[in-house]
């Protein structure tokens, strides 16, 4: 077959990639040797990549591997790299070996920045592989990677104590008040059917789309809130950190950045899904834990999915609704904001993260240019084995609105004022009409109008306090015209 015949034959199948992508990978490879291969690779690229990136954010690592593999045969260097990258350190094993043969069979080197405290690879070709240790050294791999020599904090040190008394399975169950480890095996069910221990629902995202929400049941609820207790509440978060631990909040989160001259914001992408049983085992052992009791609790505040056929998700990762998630990115996110912390130091910079939403302002322009300063950032990311979701990026100015976890820092601190006005509408509404017309179904509608108002307190304490003002008027107006009514 010729190029024009092989260009013709692939068209329709062009029409719907995602479905056809097998059939076009099998036309491609079959004709590999034709001198125009090239060309025909390209005309299929653009669509090629629609398909490749729906199969690498499937769930089945089966379907992942699938795209991992083909990526070589459908894409150039760049385009291949830039989906390579984000598969490189996947929790399933298969894939992450395809991503390294598909870097490999494309050239690629730079993945990752040097690492200081481990030797440089012996082959060029390998590159990849050695500056990327630090990422694995963290339970991103098996436990024989090598982990740096860099003394521990004495932060962690002095909570280290906790963690070393849990040597073995009955150690954890005996912490977590059962007899024995075996009955904890109930708690690690795969799944969200009936005799797991989870429950899944999704919610409306509010840039469109739904999230999976994956909520333990209450047996299991009760035994993740007394590890966040009595183990990881013990472990102190970078100061950088500011998402869901106590005396900080989003305010404290967007309050360094006040009146900066460039914000930068950056999003990482699957950020509890990303935190896979491997890295929170690792996590444990690091902390001071035997391999046996780390593994358990590991098996414990992570959850395992099972596809339609019943076939298990190997490894588990956090789930987004467990007590204990929130809690556990921040520790193993310790290195990541250290790492960052100091980099923008080095660039005169102020760094803070809550929860997946990173931050750097600058009080003057940066002297080497954002783009400089953003590469290094993403290596950074990348080699803690997280990805950023590039499409969510945004580079500030004071001539933008610069709103850091819902809080405007341009002059000073405040709430959004087109959710205010919004908030004040509401609360017209309410005296116009009544609190349950304008309810509109919600679950506890003056909690809402309460909490609202408080929050612009924390954020705004004079116009928090007016608005406070506010709602308890309306809401003793609302009672008093359902007295009259009866």
């Amino acid at each position: 077959m010729d190029l024009a015949k092989l260009l013709f034959t692939l068209k329709p199948l062009l029409a719907d990639a995602r479905s056809n992508l097998p059939k076009i990978v099998e036309l491609l490879e079959k004709h590999n040797d034709l001198a125009e291969y090239a060309v025909a690779r390209f005309y299929v690229s653009k669509a090629a990549k629609v398909a490749l990136e729906d199969r690498l954010s499937s769930v089945d690592p089966a379907q992942r591997a699938e795209a991992v593999k083909a990526i070589p045969k459908l894409l150039g260097r760049n385009e291949g790299a830039t989906l390579l990258r984000r598969v490189y350190k996947d929790p399933a094993p298969a894939v992450r070996s395809a991503a390294r043969s598909g870097v490999y069979a494309l050239g690629i080197e730079d993945v990752a920045l040097p690492d200081s405290r481990f030797p440089a690879p012996r082959n060029n070709w390998q590159r990849e592989g050695g500056w990327n240790e630090t990422g694995w050294a963290f339970g991103l791999s098996a436990p024989r990677a090598r982990k740096p020599t860099r003394r521990v904090p004495e932060e962690i040190a002095a909570a280290r104590g906790v963690f070393k008394e849990l040597q073995t399975t009955d150690d954890v169950a005996k912490k977590l008040g059962f007899k024995k480890g075996k009955e904890l095996k109930a708690l690690m069910r795969a799944g969200s059917q009936a005799g797991s221990g989870y429950v899944e629902f999704t919610v409306p995202k509010a840039t469109g789309g739904v999230r999976t929400i994956c909520a333990p049941r209450a047996p299991l609820k009760r035994v993740q809130r007394s590890i966040l207790r009595e183990l990881l509440g013990k472990v102190p978060a970078h100061p950088a950190a500011h998402g869901f631990i106590n005396g900080r909040s989003v305010v404290s989160n967007a309050q360094p950045h006040e009146g900066a001259k460039v914000v930068i914001k950056i999003d990482l992408k699957d950020f509890f899904p990303t935190v896979h049983f491997y890295r929170v085992a690792g996590t444990f052992r690091y902390l001071g834990m035997g391999e046996a009791a780390a593994n358990t609790l590991a098996a414990i505040v992570t959850h395992r999915n099972k596809l339609p056929d019943g076939t298990v998700i190997m490894p588990g990762a956090l789930p987004q609704g467990a007590p204990t998630s929130p809690a556990i990115t921040n520790i193993v996110c310790r290195r990541l904001d250290a790492r960052l912390d100091a980099l923008a130091k080095k660039a005169d910079a102020t760094y803070t993260r809550y929860a997946d939403d990173l931050t750097f302002s600058f009080r003057a322009e940066p002297s080497k240019g954002v783009g400089r300063f953003l590469w290094w950032v993403d290596q950074v990311i990348q080699q803690e084995g997280f990805v950023q979701n590039a499409p969510k990026r945004r580079v500030l100015r004071p001539s933008n609105q610069q709103r850091i976890t819902g809080v405007v820092v341009n002059n000073g601190l405040s709430v959004p004022r087109d959710a205010r006005r919004r908030f004040r509408a509401i609360l017209e509404n309410v005296r116009r009409t009544s609190l349950e017309e304008q309810s509109r179904g919600k679950r506890d509608f003056k909690s809402y109008l309460t909490g609202f108002a408080s929050y612009v307190k924390m954020v705004q304490p004079e116009v928090g306090n007016k608005l406070l003002a506010e709602v308890r008027s309306v809401l003793a107006e609302d009672a008093r015209k359902k007295g009259t009514e009866k």
